[in-house]
């Protein structure tokens, strides 16, 4: 790759270079400050979004080492000496333009996928299917958006004999810049779904701006299959010739005749799906280890382009039954010893593995990490300088221990012997399992990056916590999600604290704090001491407000630096003598006024004397002052949370003004964010919205389910007409019936109301209704319209298919509820997408 200093990348972006450091050397672009591996040789460029303007890492970015900046006009340089900077209008924009530039200099050919489903396992399944042939480079998993692609294409080195990105859009205008950056020579469109819809005025819009992808390619794979689809494509070729560049070639597949490749059958088998088709007058086929429609489908548009590149069908098909089954995320669970265990063990790339060292990085409820990594299997490397790059980067991210599993790895052990970790190597899975010892393994964070061939699921069973089949899975993305679906309605300026009482809703505290605490919140809330307590061993810094501050409660307090929420004057007057009996002045604390809620607080009428027990002592430094809203999210109680509001706002003015200093003021739950812009104040409190439940019901937000609750079935059994099923005979049997016995019963937190028809789970994608009694650990369902069901298949208890509100309704009581009553003994198992 050519050398790329400060001058000469704002030349490309077309910038300005200025500070003292213009002749650095850059090898690395970062837009996150929290991923920094190689500071000496890195070039930050400080994108500004709705909620975060990367201007502000800038300074801590320098202390680490950072000489390379891209920055927009209104930023001060002064001060940052042997710095180099690049002005420019739009640091976004300078990204994309700079890292097109950089793509113009490679002449190899490059595979652009878009659609709305499929893109990125069609890019993961065709780099399985080459990388015997080729030196690839690719998107790292989903890394398909307008910051997303450039970062996957500035991977490319002259070393690369292919590459494969995929691309997404939102909205009109966006293809065109990705289209640049990528700049295809063969196309894939995967289909044309809802996904992502609401930025376009209809389908056909939708179409349009996804094909600009392809305007400069020699080639396109699709399926003809859907009319609307298919006539937008036939009028792109014809544009295209109009504008003499007519060398689109059109590799269409179809169920029908007339296709370049027509799919005659489909049989399915039990090792997955024989695919027949007509290609060239021949009868050819594939066989694939899966079975369902969508992998059909990416199969198929895998095989197209295969064909068009020239390869033997014979060679495809020997290479298609060795799919491999794409992990589309990233899972944490409960391990040995107090271990948590991190699976990433479908894939082993030094790009996947620097995403999966960064979701590692961020656990910090253990100081140990250890890596157990395999072969690196990427073809055309040189294997001692990959090997160089994995231990630089295990140093950078403050890994522990390495466990090296395979040939390549143990043959390269020495490039290790000098990043300090603690290393040992195995040749292979079954030499590591065969010297196994639970004790080698406690209070850790283990990583395990295996490529699919080691068989790394071995080691993860190995590693794991044995608990009941019953599992509550979060999706830490989901999470996220919410997050900035709440976050885009505040202004800049309002902070968020975020709810992790009652063990965050059911789904863990420590994991959903250290995430919250990753994207930068301002303040968490727990309802009691002992909960920050823990968060506090856990490695979670942010300022913890306790909202249930309790007498015996008071040591931790000042020993954790949690901030008590202080709500009467018994426990303020408690509080203040035991900080004057430790010598503690300026001790950081809430103060709660209720302003009609009635439950706990100050009443607005005593604002006068709490002004003077405040200035009368200096024990106390006031962080925020807030209320709790009744009925925020009730249109017909409007008028009193505006009386709430007004009462709060004349008790804060006053405080403030006998206080002398400012303090933050917050009055907005989770509804409020949404129905009360104007009631934002400093700060908002967001809780149950961000488990994906809109509790304003407004219909504003795209949230996600962050949970699912998920079982299996232990047993089945025929029970004749007139039978009855479980404990006092209230499951009586109206026709002969098919009944599952499930793992899971009210002990794990599933209501006893939902006994006799009342709730129901999923089985197959299908009902089945609660029979009987829910018993402690157990329950029965009717399986009579479930067709094939056997012992060990999965029921959905809740989750994407069946929402925890309808399970709510079904139990006459509320989402939050059913959430936190999930049982401690039901495994949590989180995950990243």
């Amino acid at each position: 790759m050519a050398v790329y200093t400060i001058n000469r990348i704002a030349q490309m972006m077309h910038g300005k270079p200025a500070g003292d450091g213009k002749e650095n050397i850059i090898d690395h672009i970062l837009t996150d400050s929290r991923k920094l591996v190689f500071p000496e040789r890195t070039l930050f460029f400080a994108l500004e979004g709705s909620r975060r303007d990367g201007h502000l890492f800038i300074a801590d970015l320098y202390q680490k080492g950072v000489r390379g900046f891209v920055v927009n006009k209104s930023f001060d340089i002064a001060n940052y000496t042997g710095a180099g900077f690049i002005v420019v209008h739009n640091t976004l924009n300078a990204l994309q333009v700079f890292v097109s530039s950089h793509r113009q200099q490679f002449n190899c050919p490059v595979i652009g996928i878009t659609g709305s489903n499929g893109k990125t396992i069609i890019k993961e399944w065709l780099n399985h299917l080459l990388q015997s042939d080729y030196n690839i480079v690719r998107s790292p998993k989903s890394y398909n958006s307008q910051i997303g692609v450039p970062l996957s294409v500035w991977q490319m080195n002259e070393n690369h004999q292919l590459g494969i990105f995929e691309a997404g859009i939102s909205q009109p205008g966006e293809m065109e810049v990705l289209e640049k950056i990528i700049h295809p020579s063969i196309g894939v469109l995967t289909n044309i779904g809802e996904a992502h819809s609401e930025g376009f005025i209809n389908r056909h819009q939708k179409i349009r701006e996804k094909l600009k992808l392809f305007i400069h390619c020699r080639a396109l794979v699709y399926c003809r299959d859907d009319a609307e689809l298919n006539a937008e494509v036939i009028s792109l070729k014809a544009n295209l010739k109009r504008g003499l560049d007519n060398n689109l070639q059109l590799f269409d597949w179809s169920r029908k005749p007339g296709a370049t490749l027509q799919v005659t059958h489909i049989v399915q088998t039990k090792t997955g799906s024989i695919i027949s088709a007509i290609y060239k007058s021949d009868e050819i086929q594939i066989s694939i280890p899966f079975s369902d429609a969508a992998s059909v489908e990416n199969a198929v548009h895998c095989w197209c382009l295969l064909l068009y590149m020239g390869i033997k069908n014979e060679e495809i098909n020997e290479q298609m039954m060795t799919l491999p089954h794409v992990a589309m995320r990233l899972e944490m669970k409960a391990g040995i010893n107090r271990c948590s265990i991190i699976n990433d063990s479908y894939s082993a790339d030094l790009s996947s593995l620097n995403i999966a060292l960064d979701f590692l990085l961020q656990q910090q409820q253990h100081q140990k990490h250890t890596v157990i990594l395999s072969d690196i299997l990427e073809s055309g490397k040189q294997e001692k300088e990959l090997y160089r790059q994995v231990a630089n980067a295990l140093k950078q991210k403050k890994v522990n221990r390495l466990i090296g599993i395979g040939q390549d790895i143990s043959h390269y052990r020495h490039v290790f012997d000098d990043t300090g970790l603690d290393c040992s190597f195995y040749s292979g899975t079954t030499s590591f399992l065969e010297q196994f010892h639970p004790s080698q393994f406690r209070d850790e964070s283990i990583l395990l990056k295996g490529a699919r061939v080691f068989e790394f699921e071995r080691i993860s069973k190995a590693l794991e916590q044995k608990i009941h089949q019953t599992v509550l899975e979060i999706n830490l993305s989901a999470i996220t999600h919410n997050l900035k679906q709440y976050q885009q309605l505040l202004k800049p300026e309002t902070k968020l604290m975020v709810m992790v009482k009652a063990f965050s809703y059911g789904s863990g505290t420590y994991e959903i704090a250290n995430l919250l605490q990753f994207h930068k919140v301002d303040y968490l809330a727990v309802a009691y001491a002992d909960e920050g307590v823990e968060l506090r061993k856990s490695g979670i810094s942010l300022p913890i407000m306790v909202m249930n501050a309790e007498e015996n409660s008071f040591g931790p307090l000042t020993e954790y630096s949690l901030q008590p929420e202080m709500y009467s004057f018994d426990i303020l007057r408690a509080f203040d003598a035991f900080l004057k009996s430790e010598g503690i002045t300026d001790f950081p604390v809430h103060i709660k006024m209720d302003t009609g809620m009635h439950r706990l607080g100050f009443e607005t009428k005593e604002t006068d004397a709490l002004c003077q027990f405040l200035t009368a002592t200096a024990s106390f430094r006031v962080q925020t002052v807030f209320t709790h809203l009744a009925s925020s999210e009730d249109p017909l109680e409007d008028d009193y949370t505006k009386q709430q509001a007004a009462a709060f706002t004349a008790s804060c003015n006053t405080l403030e003004k006998q206080l002398g200093y400012k303090f933050i003021r917050h009055a907005a739950n989770t509804a409020a964010i949404v129905r009360h812009p104007a009631l934002q104040m400093d700060m908002v409190r967001l809780g149950i919205g961000l488990y994906g439940i809109d509790s304003a019901a407004s219909g504003m937000l795209d949230l996600k389910q962050v949970s699912s609750l998920k079982t299996t079935v232990a047993q089945i059994k025929k029970v004749k007409a007139g039978d009855t099923v479980g404990y006092n005979r209230k499951g009586k049997v109206e026709r002969d019936s098919v009944i599952a016995t499930i793992r899971l019963g009210y002990a794990d937190g599933y209501p006893r109301r939902l006994s006799n028809g009342r709730g129901k789970v999923i089985i197959h994608g299908k009902p089945a209704p609660v029979t009987g009694n829910v018993c402690m650990d157990m329950t029965m369902v009717d399986i009579s319209n479930v067709p094939e069901v056997k012992t060990g298949d999965e029921v959905i208890v809740f989750g994407n298919e069946l929402p925890v509100t309808q399970l709510a309704q079904w139990a006459e009581t509320i989402p939050y509820e059913i959430m936190t009553g999930i049982s401690q003994r039901v495994k949590r198992v989180y995950f990243e997408e």
